[in-house]
C-alpha cells in the first residue's frame, strides 16, 4: 500500500474519533445519554418535547392532500424492504460461515429509536419508524453486499462511481491483472481476521 494511502486512512480514522467526540458533545447540549443502547433524557426534557409536540389533526389539516394521496405508495414499499431484509439475512446466515466471512450485526444499521421523541405525535412517530426500518436495511444491505464483493470480486471500476462503500478503495486497479491475483487472497484473509462485534 503506499505510503499516501496509508496517510490518508490514519486521518480519516482521526476523522472518524472527531465525529465522535462531537455526537458526544451533541448529547450532553441536547440533554441525553445512552444507557446500554436505550436513550435517557435528562430532567425535564421530555416534558418539554410533549410542549413542542404538534396536534395530529392539526398536522393533518396541515398536509397537503396531494402528499396524503402517496401515502400508499410510500408504505407499500415496505414489502420489498422487508423481503430483502429477509433473504439478505438468510443469505449471510448461510454462505458467510461457508467463505469466512464475518458475519453483518443487523443491529448495527437497523437502527429504530426516534419514537422515544415526545415532540413526535403518533403518525410522525410511524413515518420516521419506516424511514429508520428502509434506511438501515438498505445499509445493512450494502454491507452484506461489500463483504461478498470483497471476497469475490476486489476490483476496481473503469469508471469513477459515485457513492462507493468503505471497502472499495482498497480493491485493485480495473485492468491490474497481477494486482488481482496478488491482492485477493489477502482481501479474503482481512474478512476473516476481522474482529467479531462487540456485544452491547
Amino acid at each position: 500500500m503506499p505510503e499516501t494511502l496509508e496517510k490518508m486512512q490514519a486521518r480519516l480514522a482521526e476523522l472518524e474519533a472527531q465525529i465522535e467526540a462531537e455526537w458526544e458533545s451533541r448529547r450532553e447540549r441536547l440533554n441525553y445519554h445512552l444507557d446500554r443502547g436505550r436513550v435517557v433524557f435528562g430532567e425535564g426534557v421530555r416534558e418539554a418535547h410533549r410542549h413542542a409536540r404538534v396536534n395530529l389533526w392539526l398536522f393533518l389539516r396541515r398536509t397537503r392532500p396531494l402528499v396524503v394521496l402517496t401515502a400508499p405508495l410510500i408504505y407499500a414499499v415496505v414489502i420489498p424492504f422487508a423481503l430483502l431484509d429477509l433473504f439478505v439475512t438468510i443469505y449471510q446466515t448461510i454462505c458467510f460461515p461457508v467463505y469466512g466471512i464475518q458475519k453483518v450485526r443487523r443491529r448495527d444499521h437497523v437502527v429504530i429509536d426516534r419514537h422515544h421523541l415526545a415532540y413526535l405525535n403518533g403518525l410522525q412517530k410511524l413515518n420516521c419508524m419506516y424511514c429508520s426500518y428502509g434506511n438501515g436495511v438498505i445499509a445493512y444491505v450494502r454491507e452484506v453486499a461489500a463483504r461478498t464483493e470483497k471476497y469475490w470480486c476486489p476490483i476496481k471500476h473503469a469508471r469513477r462511481m459515485k457513492g462507493a462503500h468503505g471497502y472499495y478503495g482498497e480493491f485493485c486497479d480495473f485492468g491490474d491483472a497481477e494486482a488481482f491475483q496478488k491482492e485477493t487472497p489477502r482481501l479474503r484473509r482481512e474478512l476473516r481476521a476481522a474482529e467479531p462485534p462487540a456485544k452491547d
